[in-house]
């Protein structure tokens, strides 16, 4: 993190005052970063979208952009579980709610799209309070997710920067590569394979 960014969270910290809660000292701070304005920046491009817009195609082969926004929030309530998981002392991802049976990609594209917005910010604000929560033991845990696969609670927020950037070019509504962060986009753009800055 930059000198600004550490002022700008110190005016934060101040501004908030007694009883906020932040991340552990212990947390990945350029990851968490790099996750969370990747999240606004998603937001950003999803505001900028009328409701009649959800319709046309992303740039995922047969997805439209309803399946996109359904993907990235289902990708953060599955994190958010992880997260709860290692938090909790509990070595594997479990489902809570009921709802959570429904977290189809093709299901959420069915959606009213004021169902589809709201699922978004609702699964946003769930991951980051579950990040929040974490203590410097719970950040060296790994969790065997629902797909068994042995996930490092550490990585999640590298994991999560990467999904939402990317799937906030795939809306297809101006978003641009070179709106990354830099050192995300070389790690980003070089996973994708795509070499195109859009």
């Amino acid at each position: 993190m930059t000198d600004r960014d550490e002022e700008a969270r110190a005016r934060l910290r101040e501004r908030q005052g007694a009883g906020a809660r932040y991340d552990s000292p212990a947390a990945p701070a350029l990851d968490l970063l790099w996750a969370r304005r990747g999240t606004a920046y998603f937001a950003r491009k999803l505001n900028e979208l009328a409701d009649t817009e959800f319709d046309v195609s992303s740039g995922l082969p047969g997805w439209s952009r309803r399946h996109v926004v359904a993907s990235v929030s289902y990708h953060a309530r599955s994190l958010a579980r992880l997260a709860e998981a290692a938090h909790k002392g509990v070595a594997k991802e479990a489902l809570t709610e009921p709802e959570s049976q429904l977290e189809d990609v093709e299901f959420g594209a069915t959606l009213p799209v004021h169902a589809l917005r709201h699922l978004f910010q609702h699964s946003s604000v769930h991951l980051n309070v579950a990040w929040r929560d974490l203590n410097e033991a719970a950040w060296e845990a790994r969790v065997r997710s629902l797909s068994n696969e042995l996930v490092s609670i550490r990585e999640t927020p590298r994991i999560r920067a990467q999904e939402i950037w990317l799937r906030a070019l795939d809306l297809r509504n101006g978003g641009s590569a070179l709106d990354l962060p830099a050192e995300l986009r070389k790690k980003v753009i070089g996973a994708r394979g795509d070499k195109s800055e859009r």
